[in-house]
């Protein structure tokens, strides 16, 4: 997405402590969408490809670099907070002589790539670009001041303006675009002179002016691209726009979603067509859905493929999984880690299934576990039924062949062969190879004592 005409450095400022997150967290890693702030910050840097990223760091330190040390970037650390202009001058060592900057915060976390691409356009790769955004209430925003001519002359801070300079509602958002081969020069120029005492990277602006440097604006598409988080509230302010935004996407491409206000994408969600999704479900990591699969309310799905014409019933759950074409899923069923189902299987209520591949057509209906199994195709399995995969210190596998019919109640002893055609009685415990077309029990003898009689209480 980068213009090909110049080299861009990004900086990332992601050092500030959050005192009104009141969490041991460094801002900078609290969630939104289950993915902390500054990885989405990271990831829309990423669609523009620049050439250098820099994330200027401080509380917290070894947190925030444990936390994105997959990122291949440049870190600087900010020891003390002295603000914007001085957290941008950590990062100078890093960055080209020429070329631009790409100022941006770890803690405004839905700037969309267009937003940051239209800037680089409107800077000509020489050009100060401010984002800036026109809001009916500014305060706590510096103020864009500009000439009669339209111009802009200088970013005011709210403590530091005027009654005139507080009227104004063009609001500077923070993201800059700046030139390199100026912002060494006017970093060094910067003065803490101010209500906060701080070194504000916006009197940059008023250095860019007095040299004739020509300062452009550009505007987000929706304001929301610019709020930043300084507490829970707006956290979770943040969190609903999100979601709101992605259940939007999903309707544009198709999805039927019940209600577009109670759904959570935690991740990516790629649809098939007709898919419905009824209420109050959650999609984390990479979730597949295919055509006319229909997801049950309440449903939490993570890192799974469901193929097909699939129905998941309500309140089931479902982790690193594939799930076949046909299948007919809970409700109140798991599928965890390692389960993969063959199209037409059936899982009903209250089964789990962990680590197990179950062939087509096959059926785990009801208060069942299936673990470290592999289980053939027309498989009956009865209520209540366990594969008992572990004998405390080790997994074992069982193996339930075609066409095999599972009683009631069984427990299957791994490492256990139940083969082709073979039927378990219900109530077995079985141990030993279960042979292929034959009926196997293993009960303990039945016996009525006719004497008997229930204690009675003293």
């Amino acid at each position: 997405m980068m213009s090909g005409y110049m080299k861009l450095a990004c900086v990332i400022l992601a050092a500030g402590k959050g005192k009104r997150m009141y969490s041991d967290l460094p801002k900078v890693l609290h969630a939104i969408a289950g993915k902390p702030m500054l990885r989405h910050v990271v990831d829309t840097v990423s669609e523009l490809r620049p050439e250098q990223l820099c994330i200027v760091y401080g509380h917290g330190g070894q947190l925030v670099r444990d936390a994105l040390s997959d990122i291949d970037c440049a870190w600087a650390l900010q020891e003390q907070q002295l603000g914007t202009g001085h957290a941008v001058k950590m990062a100078l060592p890093t960055l080209f002589e020429q070329g631009m900057t790409l100022v941006l915060y770890g803690d405004v976390p839905l700037t969309r790539a267009e937003t940051l691409q239209k800037m680089i356009e409107v800077s000509q790769g020489e050009r100060m670009v401010i984002l800036t955004d026109i809001i009916a209430d500014a305060t706590g925003y510096g103020r864009i001041v500009r000439d009669a001519a339209g111009h802009v002359t200088r970013i005011v801070e709210e403590k530091d303006a005027s009654v005139d300079e507080r009227a104004i509602r063009e609001i500077n958002t923070g993201i800059m675009l700046l030139p390199n081969k100026y912002l060494k020069r006017w970093l060094s120029s910067l003065s803490n002179q101010n209500a906060q005492g701080e070194y504000y990277l916006t009197d940059v602006v008023g250095m860019a002016v007095a040299e004739g440097v020509e300062i452009a604006t550009a505007h987000p598409q929706d304001s929301w691209e610019t709020f930043g988080v300084n507490s829970k509230v707006q956290l979770a302010e943040l969190e609903r726009i999100h979601q709101q935004e992605q259940a939007k996407q999903l309707l544009i491409r198709g999805a039927t979603l019940m209600d577009p206000a109670r759904i959570d994408v935690r991740g990516q969600l790629d649809i098939g067509r007709d898919v419905v999704i009824d209420v109050n479900c959650v999609f984390e990591g990479q979730v597949k859905l295919g055509d006319r699969v229909h997801i049950g309310p309440n449903t939490v799905i993570k890192n799974a493929q469901i193929a097909a014409d699939t129905h998941i019933s309500a309140f089931s759950h479902i982790e690193d999984a594939i799930v076949g074409a046909g299948a007919k899923i809970g409700p109140y069923a798991r599928l965890r880690p390692g389960a993969s189902l063959a199209n037409g299987v059936h899982i009903g209520n209250f089964v789990e299934v962990k680590k197990s591949e179950i062939g087509e057509g096959s059926k785990v209906n009801h208060l069942s576990y299936v673990g470290d199994a592999k289980i053939g195709k027309g498989v009956n399995v009865g209520a209540g039924t366990i594969t008992c995969n572990y004998d405390g210190v080790n997994k074992h596998n069982t193996v339930i062949e075609d066409g095999a019919f599972i009683g009631s109640g069984s427990m299957l002893v791994a490492p256990v062969v139940v083969a082709k055609g073979a039927t378990v009685g219900a109530g077995s415990t079985i141990t030993k190879h279960a042979p292929e077309d034959q009926l196997t029990l293993a009960r303990a003898r039945q016996i009525s004592i006719p004497a008997w009689k229930r204690p009675t209480k003293e």
